[in-house]
């Protein structure tokens, strides 16, 4: 039987050759996606592992206000103290914060997260080792700087030259003197680096004296974790000592765990790709199987039985696999390549590093698509190995019995309804932790109509017929029975394009509906024309809005800051802000009092948060803030919720006392009449041009909400193009067999008149209808499927609110329409150029 499944797979390769592609197509994704995680990873890994050959052990301060405490810090002693342990061979005390390095237009030239700085430690050969100098000199005075390779390249700064940099204020200009190497995973990963001699750093990033953190080499032959418990135990408690190996470790499950969340995103578009193509390969087997019905006969009558039989088409399915899937793994290796190349463009800056391939990943690989094809050829292997002889002899195929039918659609209309029902419950759930009983519901839903769409291809293919019919003539009459005349197999063809349009369907409408979501949140109730901020998150000076003010063409620049609090053990945030100018920048509708009313030892509260808390006008609002001290100010006002505000707006002399550093987080500037296309120039020049400061209007702050829900949509349409590409392919191995199933047919149609353009065009509207079948099913139950489920984003999203984004939908259809036309291409040909008379005397 072996040697017969052999026979078979080399005898049909060219009908094989489409269902090869499918198992190729989604092995690819899966070796593509095993590969990029793992090469991804191991480059993180010997970047870090490279970063931290010299570090035996770390210490750090266990708390940022250590010096408050009374506690001491690390400095000049504790260096001294760590240094004289035995197996200690130095100590490296270092500086390090965040250090904006402004390009040639002014913008940070890292990412906001990555950009940091640190100090030089020249040893005794005057060099540090951490960062080896490329060009020029390691930094010796306050004036001096040392950049990265990459950022120095954006700054297009040469040796000699200024430098613009903001830590947390003002703009600096300090001197480039030298370009240094590093292995910085931040650096390599989109940041940016800037060196600076200790005691500059020091009066930077911290304190005259002090340091964020000590390295510490070891001497040959000593025990990491033994020096780990010296250091320990000659510092005090508040002091954390980690082995290098430790934070090794750390680390390498903190980059496996993000590598991880990537590649399980990956795999599950994997998955989908891969289970579209069951229906190409089941659908392949079985009409292969109709085919080969005479040759299984004589099988059988020679002495094959019903389990040989089963076990020669697995066998064939499994050589099928092999093949397949060896190719795919091939190509699975441009497919990692190309997902790291489309992600750096993206903007995710993964480190380079060779392609990964682990044995593990092979085995997967090779697995996945032998175990996907076997098990999609084992209910057609059954069907061959039912057909008695006798009937197998005296026909090429059998229709599917009445009662199979019947028993499939009572079955789907179980499914279905059931998934219904569930999506239906999920509109009720008020938060989004129905999130998985949501994904069953999808789940049961798609399944349900998969199992129904015999049922349904009826209606839409006879709708679909008649609303061409009077351009299509005898042609379209042919394509519309062709269609109908084995239901399961349309259907089959049609589900693996309804899969993936309806993913894509229900993407794009909760994508759709996010972004319009975003474009209210924050903004619906802004007034300014633009939002000051710091590029790091770390607050504005308090000078920069009196600055702003008094520029021409500045109507009003009004500062917020923001603290936590509790009251009756709830979280909740406080914005302080003038009073009688918060007006100016936002649109605040006050149902009780007003803005004026907001003085020192009053707050104003929002409509919402006092329906929570019970509380009105003339009403003590309990506070504990989060530095222990507690407040009671009375309510003096109550304003419809907004957006611009927290629950609680007050003076600055609420929030001042318990921040730790008095910084705005934000400014809202409001430009005079007719003022504001010029004015964002005028605040970055006003501000000197500093790189730590972002002035956005509501569009930009729109776009940038926007930004990353589209990203990812693209994302998407990208990884479900791949179960669209199989679709398509399964089209054109359903067809092409289809042709090939009914050349004697096709024959007599010739013999009686119809032109070669007529059965082109009878193939090319059969193509049509099963890819609009599916088209239309998949849109559906994509937009039933986002309505249901876009429920438990308004839970959280309160702003969300279902827009169906027609023209796109409208896109998706003639997409399908284009692949119905362009699927039948080569089917098309091939059965137009079939000859008459021996086509009629085919077998």
């Amino acid at each position: 039987m072996f040697r017969t499944a052999l026979r078979n797979l080399l005898a049909h390769k060219a009908r094989l050759m489409m269902t090869a592609l499918a198992v190729l197509l989604g092995t690819a994704f899966v070796s593509g996606t095993l590969i990029f995680s793992d090469s991804v990873g191991a480059a993180f890994r010997n970047k870090m592992t490279k970063s931290l050959d010299d570090v035996a052990v770390s210490v750090t301060t266990g708390h940022s206000n250590i010096a408050m405490k009374g506690v001491q810090a690390l400095d000049d002693r504790t260096v001294a103290t760590v240094r004289a342990l035995p197996g200690v061979a130095s100590v490296r005390p270092s500086v390090s914060g965040v250090a904006m390095v402004a390009d040639r237009q002014n913008n940070p030239a890292g990412s906001e997260w990555g950009s940091s700085g640190a100090n030089y430690v020249p040893g005794k050969d005057g060099k540090d080792s951490r960062y080896p100098i490329v060009k020029g000199r390691g930094p010796a005075a306050e004036g001096e700087i040392v950049l990265d390779e990459k950022t120095a390249a954006k700054t297009g700064t040469k040796i000699g030259g200024t430098v613009r940099l903001a830590i947390d204020g003002p703009v600096m200009t300090k001197k480039l003197v030298g370009i240094a190497e590093t292995d910085d995973p931040r650096v390599s990963a989109g940041g940016s680096l800037a060196l600076f001699d200790t005691a500059t750093a020091q009066k930077l990033f911290g304190k005259p004296g002090e340091f964020s953190e000590l390295v510490v080499s070891a001497k040959p032959g000593t025990d990491q974790q033994k020096l780990t418990a010296e250091v320990r135990k000659v510092l005090p408690d508040a002091f954390n000592a980690q082995s290098g190996k430790q934070l090794a470790a750390e680390q390498s499950k903190a980059i496996d765990k993000e590598t991880s969340s990537i590649r399980n995103t990956f795999l599950a578009f994997a998955g989908i790709a891969l289970f579209v193509g069951i229906f190409i390969i089941a659908n392949t087997f079985t009409m292969l199987i109709a085919q080969r019905s005479r040759e299984i006969a004589l099988l059988r009558a020679v002495g094959a039985s019903r389990r040989q039989v089963v076990r020669s088409v697995l066998i064939e399915a499994g050589l099928l696999g092999l093949v397949a899937s060896a190719a795919g793994f091939v190509l699975g290796l441009g497919v990692a390549t190309g997902l790291r190349a489309v992600l750096n463009s993206a903007g995710a800056s993964l480190p380079d590093g060779p392609l990964v391939i682990e044995p593990a990943s092979v085995l997967l690989a090779l697995g996945v698509g032998v175990v996907v094809t076997v098990l999609a050829a084992w209910l057609p292997s059954r069907k061959a190995a039912k057909i008695a002889p006798v009937e197998a002899l005296s026909t090429a195929e059998q229709p599917p019995a009445v009662k199979s039918l019947v028993v499939r659609n009572g079955i789907g209309a179980v499914l279905t309804g059931l998934g219904v029902a569930i999506m239906l419950y999920v509109t009720t759930l008020k938060d989004s932790d129905g999130l998985q009983i949501a994904m069953a519901g999808a789940a049961l839903t798609m399944a349900g109509v998969i199992v129904l769409a015999p049922l349904l291809s009826r209606p839409i293919v006879h709708l679909f017929a008649r609303a061409t019919g009077r351009l299509t003539g005898i042609s379209g009459k042919l394509a519309k029975e062709n269609a109908l005349r084995n239901p399961r197999r349309t259907a089959a063809t049609a589900s693996a394009l309804m899969i993936g349009l309806s993913l894509i369907t229900g993407l794009t409408v909760v994508a759709v509906s996010s972004n319009q979501g975003m474009a209210k949140m924050g903004q619906q109730d802004l007034t300014a024309d633009y939002k000051v901020t710091s590029a790091n998150f770390g607050g504005l000076s308090t000078d920069i809005a009196k600055t702003l003010a008094k520029q021409p063409g500045v109507a009003a620049a009004v500062p917020m800051r923001s603290v936590g609090f509790q009251s009756d053990n709830d979280p909740a945030l406080v914005h302080a802000t003038d009073p009688s100018a918060i007006g100016k920048v936002s649109y605040g509708r006050f149902i009780s009092g007003s803005a004026t009313d907001i003085r020192d030892g009053t707050v104003a509260v929002s409509d919402e948060y006092a329906k929570e808390r019970g509380l009105k006008v003339g009403s003590a609002l309990p506070m504990t803030f989060y530095d222990g001290k507690k407040a009671a100010p009375k309510v003096a006002a109550i304003y419809a919720k907004n957006d611009v505000y927290s629950s609680v707006l007050a003076t600055f002399s609420l929030v001042d006392p318990h921040l730790d550093k008095v910084r705005d987080d934000e400014v809202l500037v409001k430009a005079a009449r007719g003022e504001a296309a010029e004015l964002r120039a005028k605040i970055k020049e006003t501000l000197g041009g500093n790189p730590l400061i972002k002035v956005q209007s509501p569009d930009d702050l729109r776009r940038a909400e926007a930004g990353d829900i589209d990203d990812i949509l693209y994302l998407m349409y990208g990884l479900l193009g791949m179960a669209v590409v199989i679709a398509v392919v399964g089209v054109v191995n359903t067809l092409a067999m289809s042709v090939f199933e009914r050349t004697r047919e096709i024959g007599m149609l010739r013999a009686i008149g119809l032109a070669r353009r007529e059965v082109k065009q009878m193939v090319r509207l059969e193509s049509v209808m099963i890819a609009m079948f599916g088209a239309v099913l998949g849109v559906g139950v994509g937009i039933f499927l986002a309505w249901s489920g876009g429920h438990l984003v308004r839970s959280s999203f309160p702003q969300y609110e279902m827009v169906v984004p027609w023209a796109r939908i409208a896109l998706f259809l003639l997409i399908a329409l284009a692949v119905g036309v362009l699927a039948a291409v080569w089917p098309a040909r091939r059965a137009a150029k079939l000859n008459m008379l021996e086509s009629i005397g085919a077998q």
